[in-house]
């Protein structure tokens, strides 16, 4: 497989991969879990949930490998409070999966947080907004036109769930104290951050569509210049 797997300063790569098309090396991916990861599978009570796991984590040792040029078996993480894997290395990563897609973010040094929905087309999401969206987004929803107004609060929480990833409070961040934009699926920004006005301008977020269907996100501390999104191929 043919990747560029040099992160320079002031970038993230984003990688996304499809669990089908993986499968057929589902066997070669649970060969470099750690222990503890081969028994974390196995609690999965739905072999798809298995399934995607060791995928998602077999694909995120590779790629660990390859940027810190070590065995993928050879990984130790590192758990932080609420979870978030990590290694003794300049290197950040984060990893999120959702329906049939996992997405992957690599940044050297910069805390990074991402995130990834299946749209799922018969749930109704807007009964949602005001338990957990900030003021000032759950006005910009409700200014949309009704048949829009899915999707973009898929692009509202998948960016609120990447900054707070990378932000590493864990579920028990407020999210109504910060707000992100909503309009567009490429285009994200962190509009403010009510805790501190100027915090909002050390972050920054991008957004994409990997498949029909999907929506991701990337939050990244500091101000990034370049995004390079790859697909990983198996």
């Amino acid at each position: 497989m043919l990747m560029d797997t040099n992160i320079i300063a002031n970038s993230t790569h984003l990688w996304y991969c499809n669990f089908d098309e993986n499968l057929k090396n589902l066997q070669h991916y649970g060969t470099v879990l750690s222990d503890d990861e081969a028994a974390r599978s196995l609690r999965f009570k739905f072999l798809k949930d298995r399934q995607s796991y060791i995928i998602s984590r077999g694909i995120l040792r590779i790629l660990l490998g390859k940027y810190t040029h070590t065995k993928p078996e050879q990984l130790a993480f590192i758990y932080g409070k609420y979870g978030k894997p990590s290694l003794n290395l300049p290197i950040k990563f984060n990893i999120s999966h959702s329906g049939n897609m996992a997405v992957f973010g690599f940044t050297i040094n910069d805390e990074i947080g991402v995130d990834i929905e299946y749209i799922k087309p018969d749930v109704e999401v807007m009964h949602l907004v005001e338990n957990f969206f900030s003021e000032t987004e759950i006005a910009m929803l409700k200014s949309l036109p009704e048949a829009i107004q899915k999707r973009a609060f898929y692009r509202c929480w998948t960016r609120k769930e990447a900054f707070i990833k990378a932000e590493g409070s864990g579920l028990s961040f407020p999210l109504d104290q910060f707000s992100v934009s909503v309009d567009d699926d490429e285009v994200a920004n962190l509009i403010e951050t009510k805790w501190n006005t100027n915090q909002k301008n050390n972050w920054t977020l991008h957004s994409c569509v990997p498949k029909a269907d999907y929506i991701a996100a990337v939050a990244v501390e500091n101000r990034l210049n370049t995004m390079l999104i790859t697909k990983y191929e198996p």
